[in-house]
């Protein structure tokens, strides 16, 4: 994954979808006006997207200058100053909701993270997003839990196998759609999903390497460790909220994965003022 070329692609396409034809309340300023100003938490957050912002401005004006006062994945409280821009006063008009709808959204999928992170802290179990993100933001987003201190699911239908329900169906049975895929898997671990110790018995039977485990209650996840015996690795999946977190994790199953890292995304609350 190539993130500076992501973050180029990202940033581009933001500025021609609100720029258009030309920032036309801008124009109202001098071209060789500069102006300072400072981007603001208005709330607790973990922050994430600085490559992001200082994209949109070098695709601007790669005069503007940018003082970071924080690190990816940093804890910031209410109020508290992020980043210092000083440059053409134009550019920082132009820029300043592309980079703020970047840094807001970002940091709160690195927020919500990291609140998932803590919940597991000490346990050995990781948690692992899912393929439930923003259309075009997914590799940003992936990037953002990372900040918060999770992990990723597979990026997208290329890296990695994941036999679900309908692949099943499709197939006619666990053992066909395991034995189907093995050779174009390209040597990836095979993931199955099952829905009732029956099937998770036919996924271990067939091979599978990883075994997600969807909707199970916190009892079927215990006999589902009994019987995996370590064979296979065991992901936990199906509306997992933050407040059973910690017992799932307890059961020794090696992956917890939600999509509520990404897709229950609730912005960060951010001002950028002029001084």
């Amino acid at each position: 994954m190539d993130l500076a070329k992501i973050v180029t692609e990202n940033v581009r396409a933001a500025l021609a979808e609100d720029i258009g034809s030309g920032d036309l309340s801008a124009a109202l300023i001098p071209v060789e006006a500069e102006a300072r100003a400072r981007v603001v938490s208005r709330e607790a957050a973990v922050i994430c997207g600085r490559p992001w912002v200082d994209e949109v401005f070098r695709q601007l004006d790669t005069r503007v200058e940018a003082e970071w006062l924080v690190q990816e994945g940093q804890r910031v409280e209410p109020e508290q100053v992020l980043l210092r821009l000083r440059g053409s006063a134009r550019a920082l008009l132009t820029g300043e909701r592309t980079a703020l709808n970047f840094l807001q959204s970002l940091s709160g999928t690195a927020t919500e993270a990291r609140r998932y992170a803590d919940a597991v802290a000490g346990l050995a179990v990781k948690i692992l997003d899912t393929r439930k993100t923003i259309p075009g933001l997914r590799q940003a987003q992936k990037y953002a839990v990372r900040c918060g201190g999770c992990h990723n699911h597979r990026h997208g239908l290329y890296d990695g196998v994941l036999i679900k329900e309908n692949h099943i169906l499709a197939a006619g049975s666990i053992t066909a759609a395991v034995t189907g895929v093995r050779p174009f898997s390209q040597g990836r671990p095979v993931e199955v999903e099952v829905e009732s110790l029956a099937e998770l018995r036919e996924a271990l039977a067939a091979g599978a390497d990883i075994i997600m485990l969807d909707n199970f209650s916190l009892a079927r996840i215990c006999e589902a460790v009994a019987i995996n015996a370590g064979r296979a690795k065991l992901e936990v999946s199906g509306n997992v909220s933050l407040e059973e977190l910690r017992p799932l994790a307890k059961t020794g199953v090696d992956y917890i994965s939600t999509g509520a890292l990404t897709k229950h995304l609730r912005a960060v609350d951010l001002s950028l003022r002029f001084l």
